[in-house]
């Protein structure tokens, strides 16, 4: 008899009803997400864990084609590390947690848990670095970190998070400048062509840049909400670390010489971008290349003699071409199935049946569109690449046109304010650069900057909050 699983497959709360209960039943529902005793930490079950790997898998494949090694760092630093330097300590203090015994006695100094490691690379190099030829300095490490956050929604923030830090030091700030960029840039790819979601690239605005950063680059991504996800940044720290922890060597002229320092960095949060960019009332809508399954096979009157065999044929066809591929020959139910893969955001679903089998046909049904499809079983393997290849461009242009058509000009203030009221999205303005108008923008009208695109207009020659003279064209949004 079937198993009774339809709870698990039961409707969920309706996106444009209430679209922060949809992204929490998403998670719960497609088994991405386990809550804990522990308040704020989450377990990532198999399946959303899987999908973490195959953004890690891209990442480091990335990151070593360009230089870079995985190292481990501890994962407690003591406080008087963390004093070093100023900026650094007061943007996390209030994000950090503490050990303060070891078994039962009181530490004589109490451990900050790592918020993030680039007092321990600091550290690390000032023993290691001593001449040019020790630079650059091309590391990056997988590791989870804890901030103690107030308020955590599963993969958008958690106390402890996965993620990936880079962290690297030149002997120029040219050189540490180009590093930034590259990252940044990598950040980018992942995005548009790993997970099918459009960004804009920028720069932070001083009052949102990283702790300690001279310059912070972003991408920010629109959510099918209109919100703002701001989804990996690469930071340019110039000198300042280097100074602090005493960091010098032995330049090409044997004279003693400061290095610059970068950081780079994205987290499992890129799950919950995915999830909000492309999921539906039905659950989520994974772009193939990230997709634990990229094809479900569903054998079709399985009982029948035969059919299981040709769907087991099918799936070691497609296994051997290298794609994902899984076949549920369980006693659920057709449309259990169905609805149970639909939720999973498996792209592709082969349905194969005994008039299929005589025919060399099967049935290939879209994720993200839901067209179904009669096809060869001859060349099934070109035929899948295709059809995923287009799931992938029509997520993509999808979301980007969520992206085009809610991003807009604004001329004041008061302009920002009533269209994001009514329509959300991203607001382009003119801005003066000064911090004043930056927090009267957040104050009147609900937006922080989300960044300073590299790709600026020139909407008009004053501020939208102030009138004076504008330096920059800035990007404004409720962010996540």
């Amino acid at each position: 008899m079937a198993q009774d699983k339809s709870k698990q497959v039961s409707q969920i709360t309706d996106m444009d009803v209430d679209f922060a209960q949809w992204y929490t039943d998403v998670c719960t529902k497609a088994e991405l997400i386990g809550y804990t005793k522990t308040k704020g930490m989450f377990i990532l079950r198999p399946y959303g864990y899987a999908i973490w790997e195959n953004i890690q898998a891209y990442l480091d494949r990335r990151f070593k084609e360009t230089g870079h090694t995985n190292v481990a760092m501890p994962m407690l630093i003591p406080e008087s590390l963390l004093q070093k330097e100023k900026d650094h300590v007061e943007g996390f203090a209030p994000e950090c947690a503490w050990v303060t015994y070891g078994g039962s006695e009181k530490l004589d100094e109490r451990m900050c848990i790592r918020p993030t490691s680039e007092t321990l690379f600091c550290d690390h190099w000032a023993d290691v670095v001593h001449s040019w030829r020790d630079l650059p300095m091309l590391y990056n490490q997988w590791c989870s970190v804890l901030r103690w956050e107030k308020t955590t929604r599963p993969f958008l923030r958690h106390r402890e998070f996965l993620w990936q830090e880079g962290h690297t030091l030149h002997a120029t700030a040219e050189e540490a400048i180009e590093e930034t960029e590259r990252m940044h840039r990598i950040y980018a790819e992942l995005c548009e062509d790993v997970l099918a979601m459009p960004v804009v690239m920028g720069m932070k605005t001083d009052k949102e840049k990283f702790a300690g950063a001279e310059r912070t680059y972003t991408i920010e991504c629109m959510m099918h909400d209109k919100k703002a996800l701001q989804n990996g940044t690469s930071h340019y720290f110039g000198d300042g670390f280097a100074r602090a922890f005493g960091i010098s060597f032995a330049d090409r002229n044997n004279q003693q010489a400061t290095p610059f320092e970068t950081s780079w960095g994205i987290t499992t949060r890129t799950i919950g971008g995915v999830i909000m960019t492309h999921g539906d009332n039905r659950g989520l809508v994974l772009p193939p290349k990230v997709a634990p399954i990229q094809v479900i096979v569903i054998p079709v009157a399985q009982h029948k003699e035969g059919v299981i065999q040709a769907n087991e044929a099918v799936m070691e066809r497609l296994k051997k071409a290298g794609f994902r591929v899984r076949m549920d020959a369980s006693d659920n139910s057709p449309g259990w199935k169905f609805a149970e893969y639909e939720m999973k955001g498996v792209p592709l679903r082969l349905e194969l049946g005994p008039k299929d089998m005589e025919k060399n046909q099967c049935v290939l049904v879209r994720r993200d569109s839901g067209e179904k499809s009669f096809v060869s079983l001859d060349g099934i393997e070109d035929t899948v690449a295709k059809m995923l290849e287009d799931i992938h461009a029509g997520l993509y242009q999808r979301a980007k046109k969520n992206l085009e058509d809610n991003t807009y000009p604004c001329a004041t203030l008061a302009e920002v304010k009533e269209k994001m009221e009514a329509r959300g999205g991203f607001a382009k303005t003119m801005w003066c650069g000064d911090e004043a108008c930056e927090v009267k923008m957040k104050e009147e009208a609900g937006v922080s900057s989300r960044c300073i695109p590299f790709e600026q207009e020139h909407l008009s020659d004053v501020c939208a909050c102030c009138g004076r003279p504008a330096k920059h064209m800035v990007y404004w949004g409720v962010a996540y």
